[in-house]
């Protein structure tokens, strides 16, 4: 326990780099090797790709987790911070500029660089997770926990009527659950056209940022929690506290989920409790492997890419990792007979350069903070 004392979780690199391998070519060499087993479409193939629309499978947790774990580590910040003697009004401003600056790199990403201002999407996934996280963590300066917990329920119960309620005016007979129908899609489509994601509507548009700041503040509770000094509280007991809170929030997920679907483009409420309830166990898993017991050698392999994160999700929009991939790889994958004993073995090879881009970083101590 003596790294949570320090104000740091060991374990929040592992478990961000255990999230991040999966958009680094982990999920698509899961699905080479169903492919490899004869088993293309089972189960386990599925949960590498988003659903279509409602559902929930794991590629959908990506995301969240991430901006979850943004949310854990924002006590243990807050409280380091306000130790080093900065003022309330400084701390404020140093969120508000991370905020922006990912909006920034997610539009970078986009393709700001081209210039092309008329078709540019405003939208992405870092710029979610800047606005969310942001004004998740003003609400867990300037409220106490009571009224926290208030912001948190008033966030899903709010959201989820407007989701469930509100119909487009331009399809105001089609289902609110739609991409036609859903009021957020609407102002998307209307309000930003050119801009968004498609003509329809933007997956990380803007009114389901709202539902996302429940999923950051979801994360801040849990850090707080891990945070929380009380006699007789161990890091073993902390862990069955996290493993409840992931059983509470999944049948809560279960049970709303009958009459508000679990919707990853629409965020839905329910989509941010069934991913609270992933985020809960496995924060749980990671804390107890690391922080409680102490193997962190295990981890290392995780950690080195969960250090760099943001650098990797825009390294691999500017550096042609598969091309370096099929150059270091292409002849062993040549050596096997089947094409699908091939393609295992060039999806490894981009795990593996990708690792190896992040190891050369960590060694020469290169860090993207934002």
């Amino acid at each position: 326990m003596d790294k949570v004392k320090e104000g740091r979780l060991r374990s929040l690199d592992a478990l961000r780099g255990f999230d991040m391998l999966f958009i680094c070519g982990l999920s698509g060499l899961i699905v080479k090797i169903c492919t490899l087993c004869g088993s293309p479409t089972g189960w386990l193939a599925t949960q590498m790709k988003h659903v279509a629309w409602d559902g929930f499978a794991h590629h959908d947790t990506i995301f969240p987790l991430f901006l979850f774990i943004a949310g854990v580590t924002f006590p243990f910040s807050l409280a380091r911070q306000q130790a080093d003697g900065r003022s309330t009004w400084k701390i404020w401003l140093r969120t508000l500029r991370r905020g922006l600056v990912l909006v920034l790199l997610g539009m970078v990403y986009n393709g700001l660089l081209k210039f092309d201002f008329a078709h540019l999407r405003v939208f992405s996934v870092l710029g979610r997770i800047g606005l969310a996280w942001m004004l998740a963590s003003w609400i867990w300066m300037f409220f106490g926990t009571r009224m926290r917990v208030a912001w948190l329920v008033a966030i899903l119960l709010g959201a989820g009527a407007l989701s469930a309620y509100l119909v487009a005016p331009d399809f105001p007979d089609a289902s609110p659950f739609t991409k036609n129908g859903n009021i957020a899609c609407w102002f998307d489509r209307t309000f930003f056209r050119n801009h968004s994601y498609s003509k329809l509507y933007d997956p990380e548009g803007l009114l389901c940022t709202i539902p996302a700041i429940a999923t950051a503040l979801l994360g801040m509770f849990a850090g707080a929690f891990i945070r929380w000094e009380r006699e007789g509280l161990t890091g073993h007991k902390k862990t069955l506290c996290l493993f409840g809170a992931a059983v509470v929030l999944g049948v809560a997920a279960y049970a709303w989920g009958c009459v508000l679907p679990i919707n990853k483009a629409l965020w839905s409420s329910t989509f941010v409790l069934a991913a609270g309830s992933y985020s809960f166990a496995v924060l749980a898993l990671f804390y107890w492997m690391s922080d409680v017991m102490g193997w962190y050698r295990g981890m290392f392999f995780f950690e080195v890419v969960g250090l760099n994160s943001i650098t990797i999700y825009m390294a691999q929009r500017l550096i042609d990792f598969d091309r370096v991939n099929k150059f270091l790889f292409s002849g062993v994958a040549s050596l096997f007979s089947t094409k699908e004993a091939s393609a295992v073995v060039l999806a490894a090879g981009y795990v593996a350069v990708v690792w190896l881009f992040l190891y050369f970083l960590h060694r020469h101590k290169v860090y993207l903070k934002v």
